[in-house]
């Protein structure tokens, strides 16, 4: 008897299909292309901008290298520049290896 109720119970619940596997990847994949369309273009605005620093580098900035170095640019040339570090010290580095102008003009500041 129980062994008949239950197969009874079992044939009247409602059976669902399985879902569509494709219904969890779309959203999945749509927050993924945002974020990335996202973050690419924050790339491109700093990369647009650093070519824009460089192109603009003169002879008198005053710059920051990305090892660290600060100096006065004393030549600039296609693919790098000329910085005085200290004294006499004069150092060739290339221009995308510049992070910074911190000012620009004269060489009376430099000691």
């Amino acid at each position: 008897m129980a062994l008949n109720t239950l197969h009874l119970m079992l044939a009247e619940t409602p059976v669902t299909p399985p879902s569509n596997p494709l219904t969890l990847l779309v959203p999945m994949i749509v927050v993924m292309g945002v974020f990335m369309f996202l973050q690419n273009r924050a790339q491109k605005k700093k990369l647009a901008a650093h070519q824009l620093m460089m192109s603009k580098m003169k002879s008198g900035d005053r710059v920051v290298t990305s090892s660290g170095i600060v100096g006065t640019i004393i030549a600039v040339k296609d693919k790098t520049v000329t910085v005085r570090t200290a004294g006499d010290t004069k150092l060739e580095f290339t221009k995308g290896s510049v992070t910074e102008i911190t000012t620009g003009g004269s060489d009376s500041s430099e000691a």
